[in-house]
């Protein structure tokens, strides 16, 4: 799920300050800890083959976040794809692969504990590749 800044539901609009909210933006009850991180990915990225081997060849861990620049597509399980780009806040649910359009800035807040064993994996694969 993903909307563009300017169809955020505007809660506060006065004088040089304009609040947005999007309320029900994914559940993150049960999540424990989150992590904030920020991601600089180049164009043609695909983390899909640093995915093989985990449930459904899939990013297991639910992720909230903005793209500040740039272009890329989620894939979901059922076979969805999601373009998101520069402007978007998202929420992707776990069971989700990314591949990099254009350049992309983005910042996740992951659950830590999910998302550590996401990256882990993935480092596991990169160095098994190297």
């Amino acid at each position: 799920m993903h909307i563009a800044k300017n169809n955020i539901p505007v809660r506060i609009d006065a004088p040089g300050a304009v609040a947005r909210q999007k309320m029900d933006f994914g559940d993150a009850s049960g999540c424990g800890k989150l992590s904030g991180e920020y991601f600089s990915l180049g164009t043609g990225a695909d983390i899909a083959p640093l995915l093989k081997g985990l449930k459904g060849d899939l990013c297991q861990s639910p992720h909230w976040g903005y793209l500040l620049q740039g272009k890329l597509v989620v894939s979901y399980a059922n076979k969805k794809e999601e373009v998101i780009t520069g402007g978007d806040l998202f929420y992707w649910p776990p069971g989700h692969s990314v591949r990099i359009v254009d350049a992309a800035e983005v910042i996740l807040f992951s659950p830590q504990d999910e998302h550590n064993k996401v990256i882990d994996h993935m480092l596991g694969m990169m160095a098994a590749s190297a």
